[in-house]
């Protein structure tokens, strides 16, 4: 067994000086700024109509901004499941959330100020079942 060194004066100093002034050194625990520039809302609008799903976004934007929110994750599904096929009066793809929820964000006015970019999610994230809203820094 190694007997332990008593600690000098000079490093006791130094220690004490540092407790109390510890600025050199990074404090990941109230780094609030890093969590407020990657902070994602997530959201899932499986089962929701076009209709239900605009007003919903249209909801979730405003809340994202006032809670400081920097970008929405949606789900939005593939579309599978839906029965466009057999209706003739609707599109494939502008029945679909995937479409219809970016085209409902950029024919509205107040919406489309808020809003800086609309991409597919990664693959991770979703992709071609979800997108990203990114929301601008107000």
């Amino acid at each position: 067994m190694i007997k332990k060194q008593k600690n000098s004066k000079t490093d006791l100093e130094t220690w004490k000086e540092y407790i109390n002034n510890p600025s050199g050194v990074y404090d990941k625990e109230n780094n609030t700024e890093r969590e407020q520039n990657n902070k994602r809302y997530k959201f899932d609008l499986h089962g929701f109509s076009l209709l239900d799903a605009n007003k919903k976004v249209e909801e979730l934007i405003f809340y994202c901004v006032n809670k400081g929110y920097k970008e929405i994750l949606l789900i939005t599904g593939k579309g599978i499941h839906s029965n466009t096929e057999t209706d003739v009066y609707s599109s494939k793809d502008l029945s679909k959330l995937k479409y219809s929820v970016p085209e409902f964000i950029k024919s509205n006015a107040e919406l489309s100020n808020i809003v800086f970019k609309i991409f597919d999610a990664k693959k991770n994230e979703g992709g071609d079942g979800a997108i990203v809203i990114k929301l601008k820094n107000l």
